[in-house]
């Protein structure tokens, strides 16, 4: 269905030399060096996936989590997150599987690095989501835009104007939502903060995140696709407050993700207004870590 910012520059960290090269393109020019991918000379600060995806998958998975929707279960153990510390400095990468487990997140502290949407159209309504229920982990929650990961590949490893997390932003847009990328172009991202966090979901799973904030006023279509989005709807502040208050009440068994209400308690609303002044750049801050744990 049809449904009716510049650029922020900072400094981000850059890939450290031991993790292991992402896989690329042959076209694509190399930017880090090969190294041994099963003998990392500071193991105990890199932590990679060590088994292959057949062995991940027998060993966690089959047994384990027979029952799991098979498009999330397969995204479980192919995508790889990007491990980071709390300084958002990279320190290896691990399954989605892994990353999402409480139980190597309270054990190993594995942290992943996350971004968030807020897609405002040209009314300034934000586009809201709420999760399919085969989601692993917040399943039927309604949230901001859109919620993701960049992956430990060449385009979403690219520090520079956060450029690797507005890639994988775009690709998340058009999986889960079906906007294309001529609507969403990644110069019309603009990152407003990073935040740290931590929410179990279900006993089982839940998130570790250092998340990006990212900011996009456009007019787009929207074609969400069931596997990951349940619903869709765009919400002006007055909406959004009687959102807010439903969820508080336990009215209509309606729930908000933790990271949504994280930036609705602490951001989202002064933002609201400099989206509505087209002044984006000025709530800027991508120095500032905001550790909401």
């Amino acid at each position: 269905m049809t449904l009716s910012s510049r650029l922020y520059t900072f400094a981000s960290p850059k890939l450290p030399k031991h993790c292991a090269r992402p896989q690329i393109s042959p076209s694509f020019p190399l930017k880090y060096p090969p190294i041994l991918t099963r003998s990392l000379p500071f193991a105990s600060h890199f932590r990679r996936a060590s088994l292959s995806f057949s062995t991940r998958s027998t060993a966690m998975g089959d047994a384990v989590d027979a029952g799991m929707d098979a498009v999330q279960r397969r995204l479980m153990f192919e995508d790889e997150c990007i491990l980071v510390d709390e300084n958002d400095r990279i320190v290896g990468h691990d399954t989605k599987y892994n990353c999402h487990l409480m139980e190597k997140i309270e054990s190993e502290n594995l942290l992943h690095r996350a971004f968030s949407v807020f897609l405002f159209n040209s009314k300034f309504e934000l586009l809201l989501q709420q999760r399919s229920a085969t989601k692993v982990t917040f399943p039927l929650v309604w949230t901001n835009t859109c919620c993701s990961h960049p992956l430990y590949r060449e385009s979403e490893l690219i520090d520079e104007n956060a450029l690797g997390v507005r890639n994988a932003a775009q690709r998340k847009l058009l999986d889960e939502l079906g906007i294309p990328a001529e609507d969403a172009p990644v110069d019309q991202f603009t990152p407003l903060g990073r935040m740290l966090y931590k929410a179990p979901s279900d006993g089982k799973w839940g998130e570790h995140e250092l998340d990006y904030l990212l900011f996009i006023v456009r007019d787009v279509n929207v074609n969400p696709n069931p596997d990951e989005v349940a619903d869709v709807k765009y919400v002006s502040r007055n909406d959004l407050k009687e959102l807010l208050r439903k969820a508080d009440a336990g009215e209509e068994g309606l729930k908000l993700s933790p990271w949504f209400r994280l930036v609705v308690d602490n951001f989202l609303f002064k933002w609201w207004d400099h989206v509505e002044k087209g002044t984006l750049l000025e709530a800027a801050d991508m120095k500032t870590i905001h550790k909401l744990t």
